[in-house]
């Protein structure tokens, strides 16, 4: 390659020498870059979605190709967030297609040092025991006052925090099965 050849490729010589005095365009592209096609640009469809980091709600555009998330960008009709993303949205789509994501239960024993695999049967029983021996230990049926015994059929043994990404029937469907499981101590995080 020449010195003419290498100078005449240079995006500054570029920008000084063509139409694009500003370097907003043409003039500061490679030739890689110039052969680059946005991902965006391949997707077979966008779906609408929301980010699930925190209690904003920023809206999302997924896209995806083949069955895949190719790209995750912000969606510029969300009143939320108008196209915006913080730098934890921006990174959303190594939750989808991360190397380190996780396709599977992990479970660390009492005082264990390290994670096993566990089949997800299992794991939903273990939830399910360990809630109803919470219920047990902790069930009240009343509650002594100042003005007597007072029923109040509840458990203090667990409560429920739930999501910010949750949809409202999602929320709507959890305080409903707390509720019914006796718990008092009902929150989500898009309150706190």
């Amino acid at each position: 390659m020449g010195v003419r050849t290498w100078i005449e490729g240079w995006p500054v010589y570029r920008q000084v020498t063509g139409a694009d005095s500003f370097g907003r365009g043409a003039a500061v592209q490679s030739q890689v870059s110039a052969g680059l096609t946005a991902r965006t640009a391949t997707a077979d469809t966008v779906v609408k979605s929301v980010c699930p980091y925190c209690a904003v709600g920023c809206g999302q555009n997924v896209y995806v190709k083949d069955d895949r998330v190719v790209q995750i960008e912000g969606d510029p009709d969300s009143p939320v967030s108008r196209g915006r993303l913080c730098p934890k949205g921006s990174a959303s789509l190594q939750l989808t297609t991360g190397s380190a994501r996780q396709y599977q239960v992990l479970y660390r024993r009492p005082y264990g040092t390290a994670w096993e695999p566990l089949g997800l049967e299992t794991a939903m029983d273990m939830i399910a025991d360990r809630i109803i021996a919470s219920r047990r230990a902790g069930w009240q049926w009343e509650v002594d006052g100042p003005d007597g015994s007072r029923a109040v059929r509840r458990t203090l043994g667990f409560a429920s925090l739930g999501g910010a990404t949750l949809d409202n029937e999602e929320n709507y469907l959890l305080k409903k099965l707390f509720t019914a499981l006796g718990a008092v101590q009902i929150e989500n995080q898009a309150r706190i």
